[in-house]
């Protein structure tokens, strides 16, 4: 298979911001359609880019394809909401136990610490467009950890969502969540499986019902 050129690759990849951004905000209300001539016209690329860019969104949960109507900004409910915590139970608890497995087996957590560094610093600041997308990677980089592909494969699809979880529920103290980070990842660093399994549980279990509660009269129930 051919590499696209990197013009194209860029472009892709402004367009992926570009549009991502525009989600996260509130530019491109839940259901809004995505339309690929608009969005070319809007952001001075080709419409390749742009159709690539909408179909990362979409692998990401953020973008939905439907036949003849095309790609739509998805329509998050309370019910998502909920069922997204149900998942990341299911899938990041497991993720921290695996990651401080491999860790305590020698496994680099170099890219760990950069991310929970990052996420400290943003937090520091106050930036409110910058701790989501810190959060965000920070618990991707957990789930990389564990090697685990078909982990991987299952958690990709509800990246973007998460990230969307996060901006929406920004109100929320980012200094207890950073510190909830903190005692996860240094579990995973010093190799303590059943102790990140547990604060990996406990975090995201304290951030449903204030989750549920912030959004209640912004999102639909279904």
């Amino acid at each position: 298979m051919t590499a696209p050129p990197d013009g194209a690759v860029s472009h892709a990849d402004r367009a992926e911001r570009a549009i991502r951004a525009g989600i996260l905000s509130g530019a491109y209300a839940p259901g809004a359609r995505l339309r690929e001539r608009e969005l070319s016209d809007a952001l001075g690329i080709s419409r390749i880019p742009v159709r690539e860019a909408l179909t990362r969104l979409s692998g990401e949960g953020l973008v939905v394809n439907a036949p003849r109507r095309g790609a739509s900004v998805r329509a998050l409910s309370l019910r998502d909401v909920t069922e997204l915590f149900d998942l990341r139970l299911s899938l990041e608890v497991f993720a921290a136990r695996r990651a401080a497995e491999v860790r305590a087996a020698g496994r680099d957590g170099s890219r760990l610490t950069a991310l929970m560094a990052a996420a400290e610093d943003a937090t520091r600041r106050g930036d409110t467009a910058a701790v989501p997308a810190a959060n965000t990677a920070l618990h991707a980089e957990i789930v990389a950890m564990t090697g685990n592909r078909l982990l991987g494969d299952a958690f990709r699809p509800s990246l973007g969502l998460v990230q969307w979880l996060f901006t929406l529920t920004a109100g929320r103290d980012p200094r207890v969540q950073c510190a909830e980070h903190r005692g996860i990842c240094d579990a995973i660093q010093s190799g303590r499986p059943d102790l990140a399994a547990a604060l990996a549980y406990a975090h995201i279990e304290h951030g449903r019902v204030p989750s549920l509660d912030a959004l209640a009269d912004v999102l639909p129930a279904e």
